[in-house]
């Protein structure tokens, strides 16, 4: 109503509309249609786009008698094309920056658009690209080419690949893609281009892409199983042949649990089916621990698995895949390293009682030694010495068990063979009971470098073993043979020439629940067992570079097998020579904590000649010493226990003797041989070394080898 009878400069504005209105409304005068976009600043808002349109009004003869003029805001499209324009500007910025070629096509394989990697493949500029079919720019021809993957990625409306060489002789690996509008249909395409010109390596690439998936199921060191939904087998590869011993062929089609039979280690119950329990789940799954595989030829393998659902791009499961390895080995490292911290853990312990069990040792065996030269005229007090020193010689033996379970429980090797020892500890051990033996001894036996008094050990506790297993009487059969171990099955051992000493026994065998324990310190089933006896036999076996190793079922028995390295030395038999005479002058110092043990070794020293000083420590021995010198008296030798409780051991005292007098011979006494000391003595100022407790002939050989004239 206000603006009806107004004329267009009334409302504009005189100035404005006669510069910006005035021309386009006689260009509509005259009969044209005009239509233009102008940036007006509309009072309070601020500057807007409009569309503005200005037709002729005509009346019935077309005469043009008016103007009908109206105005669209396209403030916000224009806002719109401007993000388009900016987008499209990164878009070609990103493309651009590739070195893959990038072109986009219409449905008839029209180029639209092409990054700069396209127009340089072809040495022309992107404007001269555009409107051309691909086949056109890049490979001179008048149609598509055969097995185009933009052609079949519109036929097959799906992505594509292939490859195509181009008329100059380079190869490219092309991909496909359809671009869909909201209503699904393919309004264009997307093709991306690499150039592998090097025909061999296209070819690698080619038959790399085509079996990828078999290639790296082959590849790679663990066993891969896939199944469809009903748990029947589609693929094995390489190394999942190897553990199950099913091939491919065999396998292809079966159960999963013919294939991949897996049972408890200890129980030997049947697990759950895992492909069942993906199913089940639809998540990654992994088996228990303790799991065994058994194989198709029976071999039992410890393995470690899991399963995963295989899901189809509408995550639908279509399958299951289990991935699992043969940790057998390394399950058998994992228990040999706990079994060795076991018995490391115990090295102190039994070390100090070594050493003092052996003190006590010294003192009996020393006064039995002397009681037997004593009585030589009273035969059956020598007789009855005589057995008590051999019993004594096998507690000597027995403290090796302790030491065993030290650092000081390293071998004493020599070498020789082992099938006497065997022969002689297995009667031992059998005799007065209802246990036959059966021997497989051949004669041409390799020898072994080993400790006499260990590999007894081991006999004797195996054996004794086999003997409780049957307590209703039986047989047992023990063997040895010659064994070669390849590189390929040593294992723990090292490849080379091998002993195999066994026995087998007929028993009621070892529950597999505790055959993995039974080398563990202190573990026994037996009611009066201290559990020593295996766990001594684990450590001496391993501290000769051996392995022991054990084979049982339930109700038939055990067979325990002991590898010791062959030698390539030869077997010097001596006979045992006669107690050397030893004759001498002067002073021997004596020191050692344990009174007996300065009594024996005074009482064995003095027939031959020696004046006797005792001390308990390395204060009193030197004060003791000392005096002596000052006195007079030769010193001719000293021997210093290595070990005093809460005084100076034998090795500080050794270094103090030397700034006294240099030239005295001094000896190293331990009834515990962890210290170096006992094994290289001269490197710690001792001449040589004894190891309590000794007999009268052990001493008298030291002091004979190493005082020369004083002796």
């Amino acid at each position: 109503e206000q603006i009806v009878g107004s004329t267009a400069a009334d409302l504009i504005g005189g100035e404005r509309f006669k510069n910006k209105v005035k021309p386009h409304l006689d260009r509509c005068m005259a009969g044209e249609h005009l239509r233009y976009e102008i940036q007006i600043d509309f009072p309070g808002e601020g500057k807007r786009w409009m569309r503005m349109e200005y037709v002729p009004f005509r009346d019935e003869n077309e005469t043009v008698t008016g103007v009908v003029s109206h105005g669209i805001d396209i403030t916000e499209r224009k806002q719109m094309e401007e993000a388009l324009r900016e987008s499209e500007y990164r878009k070609n910025l990103i493309l651009n920056s590739t070195s893959e070629m990038v072109a986009y096509y219409d449905t008839d394989l029209r180029i639209l658009w092409a990054n700069r990697a396209a127009a340089q493949s072809v040495g022309k500029s992107v404007e001269e690209m555009i409107g051309g079919h691909c086949y056109e720019i890049w490979h001179q021809r008048t149609e598509p080419c055969p097995d185009c993957p933009i052609l079949r990625a519109l036929d097959q409306k799906t992505e594509c690949e292939g490859t195509c060489e181009t008329p100059d002789g380079r190869e490219w690996y092309l991909r496909g893609y359809p671009v869909f509008d909201d209503a699904g249909n393919i309004v264009g395409l997307v093709e991306f281009g690499q150039d592998i010109t090097e025909k061999q390596e296209t070819r690698r690439a080619i038959a790399a892409e085509k079996e990828r998936l078999a290639v790296t199921l082959r590849s790679i060191g663990d066993g891969v199983i896939t199944t469809d939904t009903a748990g029947m087998i589609i693929i094995l590869n390489k190394a999942a042949e190897n553990i199950t011993g099913w091939t491919q062929e065999q396998a292809a089609g079966k159960p999963l649990t013919t294939v991949f039979n897996i049972v408890n280690e200890f129980t030997r119950k049947p697990c759950a089916n895992p492909v069942q329990k993906v199913l089940e789940t639809g998540r990654i799954i992994e088996l228990s621990n303790h799991t065994m595989l058994i194989t198709r030829n029976g071999d039992e393998r410890i393995i470690a698995d899991s399963g995963a659902p295989i899901k189809d791009d509408n995550g639908i499961t279509i399958g299951v895949v289990l991935v699992f390895r043969d940790t057998t080995e390394k399950q058998r490292l994992l228990d040999q390293m706990r079994q060795t911290d076991k018995l490391d853990s115990l090295g102190v312990l039994a070390g100090g009682i070594a050493h003092d069990f052996n003190n006590l040792l010294g003192g009996i065996f020393g006064y039995l030694d002397m009681a037997r030269e004593c009585s030589t005229e009273n035969k059956t007090a020598s007789g009855y010495l005589d057995k008590a020193l051999s019993t004594f010689n096998r507690a000597k033996d027995l403290t090796q068990q302790l030491l065993t379970f030290s650092k000081g429980g390293a071998p004493v090797r020599k070498t020789g063979n082992i099938a006497t020892l065997v022969r002689e500890n297995v009667s031992f051990v059998l005799v007065g009971s209802n246990i036959a033996c059966d021997y497989d001894i051949p004669e041409n036996v390799w020898p072994c470098d080993y400790d006499e008094n260990q590999i007894g050990q081991v006999v004797d506790n195996i054996v004794m073993n086999a003997q409780q297993a049957m307590p209703m009487g039986g047989r047992i059969i023990v063997s040895l043979r010659n064994v070669e171990i390849a590189e390929e099955k040593a294992g723990e051992l090292r490849p080379g020439k091998y002993v195999c000493f066994s026995v087998s026994d007929k028993g009621v065998g070892i529950p597999p629940e505790i055959i993995g324990r039974i080398f563990d310190p202190f573990f026994t089933t037996k009611q009066k067992g201290g559990g020593l006896g295996l766990a001594t036999c684990y450590s001496i076996v391993r501290k000769h570079d051996g392995e022991i190793k054990v084979e049982s079922s339930p109700g038939k028995g055990a067979t325990f097998n002991i590898y010791l390295p062959a030698s390539d030395k030869h077997i010097i038999q001596t006979a045992q020579p006669p107690i050397p005479s030893v004759k001498g002058t002067g002073v021997v110092l004596v020191m050692d904590d344990e009174d007996f043990v300065r009594e024996v070794a005074g009482a064995m020293l003095k027939p031959a000649g020696f004046e006797i000083l005792e001390a308990e420590n390395g204060e009193q021995a030197l004060r003791f010493l000392t005096k002596a010198i000052n006195d007079g008296k030769t010193i001719t030798a000293a021997i210093l226990d290595l070990t005093i409780p809460g005084g100076k051991g034998g090795k500080e005292t050794v270094l103090e003797i030397q700034k006294v007098q240099s030239d005295i011979p001094v000896f190293a006494s331990s009834g515990y041989s962890e210290d170096p000391v006992m094994a290289r003595p001269r490197e710690f100022g001792f001449v040589d070394s004894i190891r309590k407790p000794y007999r009268k002939r052990e001493l008298y050989e030291m002091l004979s080898r190493n005082l020369g004239s004083r002796a």
